[in-house]
């Protein structure tokens, strides 16, 4: 599994690394011309449509890894937004609740393979949760690696799969870089949230909306995610990418993706017309999930956005509150930070991005983080001495 730069282009066999000399996250180096020159027939788990990306597959392992993906493409034409036809993407149907089951599943079942057992992330919700799961599933050690503050019942969610909880002080956007630094030292393999397994995984998000539309139409005009760190917005590109040029796809859809206005970095840098995404300050927003000051992915997912003509907006609270109701009108139970999907339409329209009578696939990317009952202990550590704990 070959990996490679999106920006400079260097490549490497060295399965430790998840981010290139010049700086930027990798990602799993694909080939178009191993894609099958069809559409998958049945969709039922992710990994029928996987082959569509062109990289090694792994074999996943019996049990919870062979249930990720296969979530439906819900028409849901009470959510149609200005004359933009919508359908939805239920990634709530996963086994825990979220699309991080996907490159969680590809991760594990990499891992697996290889006979590796101590697999760890550095997360305080759906991941914490989808890789705590994975690893029980599969009798893997596991390490989550969480901010000191967090709350009590998000703590107690994690813990109920018996993961190593550890309480950690510092600076929690630096944590990221720690502890694959950590890891690669100690032998435990950091699934990190753009880590490039897990992209891989996750890019079968884009793969199945696209083959399960294929079915009754042309590919949607829009493909709409909520982005925090640029992991599944960096699937959503490779996907598309490795389909163009396979030629099952003649054109990428354009890939859309929103923020909450209180902590927009990524929508910042796109409405300037940077380049690079510079880390803001960031403030409080019930889309907690995706409020990431400073995302690891961050200009890839830009580059992602800008090369298939799509954009990246911010929508405020009082906005993603609205869509959320909207979407429990219809039926459906979402986190806000997937109601900002729906939030988004509005000024995606406004900015021409999108057209009347154009169709949108909405990726509704989890049904809520879960509470888990009584709060529980954790090992604590300062951010320095994050070496100290696989000693």
């Amino acid at each position: 599994m070959r990996r490679v730069c999106w920006q400079c282009g260097g490549r490497t066999d060295d399965e430790r690394r998840a981010r290139c000399d010049c700086g930027e996250p990798l990602w799993l180096d694909t080939d178009p011309e191993s894609v099958p020159d069809a559409w998958p027939a049945h969709v039922e788990s992710m990994w029928d449509v996987l082959p569509l990306l062109g990289v090694d597959q792994p074999e996943p392992p019996a049990g919870l890894p062979t249930a990720a993906g296969g979530t439906p493409v819900l028409r849901t034409e009470s959510l149609d937004t200005e004359g933009v036809s919508v359908h939805v993407k239920h990634e709530g149907l996963n086994p825990t609740g979220s699309f991080k089951d996907r490159g969680t599943a590809f991760g594990v079942a990499a891992m697996y393979d290889r006979g590796e057992t101590r697999i760890g992330t550095v997360s305080h919700g759906n991941m914490a949760v989808s890789v705590g799961a994975g690893a029980a599933a599969t009798g893997m050690d596991c390490t989550v690696l969480v901010p000191a503050d967090i709350a009590d019942e998000r703590l107690a969610a994690i813990a109920r799969y018996g993961p190593r909880l550890v309480r950690v002080d510092g600076d929690y956007g630096r944590l990221y870089y720690a502890a694959l630094d950590a890891g690669r030292d100690a032998g435990v393999r950091f699934l990190n949230s753009d880590a490039p397994w897990r992209v891989a995984g996750q890019a079968t998000t884009t793969l199945e909306v696209l083959a399960q539309l294929r079915r009754h139409e042309a590919a949607p005009d829009a493909l709409v995610l909520p982005v925090s760190s640029g992991g599944h917005a960096s699937g959503a590109w490779q996907a598309v990418r490795t389909l163009t040029a396979a030629g099952l796809l003649d054109s990428a859809p354009k890939l859309c993706f929103v923020q909450a206005a209180a902590c927009a970095p990524i929508a910042e840098a796109f409405a300037r017309g940077d380049d690079t995404v510079t880390a803001v300050e960031g403030g409080e927003t019930i889309a907690y999930s995706i409020a990431n000051a400073d995302p690891p992915s961050g200009n890839r997912a830009l580059a992602a956005a800008r090369a298939t003509g799509g954009a990246v907006v911010a929508v405020d609270d009082d906005a993603i509150e609205r869509a959320g109701e909207r979407f429990a009108g219809a039926g459906l139970a979402v986190e806000p930070a997937s109601a900002t999907t729906l939030a988004a339409l509005s000024s995606l329209r406004e900015r021409g991005t999108l057209d009347e009578g154009d169709t949108a696939a909405l990726v509704a990317t989890g049904r809520g983080f879960g509470t888990g009952g009584a709060a529980v202990d954790a090992d604590r550590v300062e951010l320095s001495a994050l070496e100290s704990l696989f000693e």
